[in-house]
């Protein structure tokens, strides 16, 4: 049933400044409206937004500041008019919690593309005028089209990543029909991203090539991911001896890096998908025209997307390779995303550690 008044106090971890230094944190969640879905966190994924917007790298965080949104966890409480859940579901809530939800992207599921901008999950403003706030939290109340369902053979734990870093992959490679089996895949980067665009590439049946800047990664990538080849990007003659051997790329890293290069790997109408955030991007246009190749870039996906991406990981058995870490150790593990020190996603353990 709504509820009147406030929910309940919440538990948390905020950044109070720029620092990006989180520490413990309570605060009241808003009140349960007649379309919302009230959870009980029990996991959140650590995303590398957690650390630009803890620190205020883009000049509009709002503090005190609760990041995450990869969370997961469980249905305590629903709204009168919600049908699509019930008290008890194993439910996931990604990178935004509303929308306008009548514009021709909502109505077309890409919420995440509103005309009239979706409400973001952590530092957004809310429905009732509140700043949002994260996962790195006990409960969260969102409008039910932007909650999912998690089947319950499917660990909640792997669920946190597919929220953020799986939908950010998943969703360019299906619009662009990257799921053909026996096709060819380029993953550019092996992090977060990167990781889950080679499973997604191996569950969908493709040939994939990792690019990657260290060795070190090789022989993970071949053995643990199951990649099929593995070539280091500074290496010109390996890098030659692939041209035009690649029908897609997917690109997940954003450092700043040539693009030329990895065009010239794909095929006569390949794809060259970027999810990455470099500084800048910078190409011939005789690297797209001579070969009639497509540029696209993408972030996240809509709410259709996303069930269909949570449902098809429960059926072919994709899971991220994740280290789960207690809420104390949040701040350690920031630095060490930073240093791109983890493989390939932490997920934080709300319900065993957020006391």
């Amino acid at each position: 049933m709504a509820s009147d008044g406030v929910t309940e106090n919440c538990l948390a971890w905020a950044a109070r400044d720029p620092s990006g230094v989180l520490s413990p944190y309570k605060f009241s969640r808003r009140a349960l409206g007649v379309d919302d879905v009230s959870l009980k966190i029990t996991h959140c994924g650590v995303c590398y937004a957690d650390v630009f917007w803890t620190r205020n790298g883009f000049g509009d965080s709002r503090y005190p500041l609760v990041p995450g949104h990869e969370i997961v966890g469980i249905v305590k409480e629903v709204g009168t008019n919600v049908r699509g859940f019930r008290v008890g579901d194993h439910v996931g809530v990604g990178t935004m919690v509303n929308s306008c939800r009548d514009c021709e992207y909502c109505n077309d599921g890409l919420e995440n593309c509103c005309s009239k901008g979706r409400i973001s999950t952590f530092n957004g403003i809310d429905v009732d005028g509140t700043i949002t706030k994260g996962g790195y939290s006990s409960c969260i109340v969102v409008h039910e089209r932007f909650c999912f369902k998690i089947p319950d053979e499917y660990p909640l734990g792997s669920a946190a990543p597919l929220l953020c870093a799986g939908i950010t992959v998943y969703s360019p490679m299906i619009r662009h029909k990257m799921n053909i089996p026996g096709k060819s895949l380029g993953v550019i980067g092996l992090g977060g991203l990167g990781h889950m665009a080679v499973k997604f590439g191996k569950a969908f049946g493709l040939k994939v090539t990792i690019f990657s800047t260290s060795i070190s990664k090789k022989e993970e990538a071949l053995n643990l991911l199951g990649a099929d080849n593995f070539v280091i990007s500074s290496d010109q003659e390996h890098m030659k001896s692939l041209t035009k051997s690649l029908d897609f790329i997917v690109d997940t890293a954003s450092g700043d890096h040539p693009f030329d290069p990895y065009l010239e790997l794909l095929k006569i109408g390949g794809i060259y998908t970027l999810v990455g955030f470099p500084s800048e991007i910078k190409f011939s246009p005789a690297s797209l025209n001579i070969g009639l190749r497509t540029f696209s870039g993408s972030m996240t996906g809509g709410t259709k997307a996303i069930q269909e991406m949570i449902n098809f990981c429960a059926t072919h058995k994709v899971y991220p390779n994740i280290e789960v870490i207690p809420i104390e150790y949040v701040n350690e593990a920031l630095e060490r995303l930073i240093k791109r020190d983890i493989k390939y996603r932490f997920v934080i353990d709300i319900e065993n550690s957020l006391k």
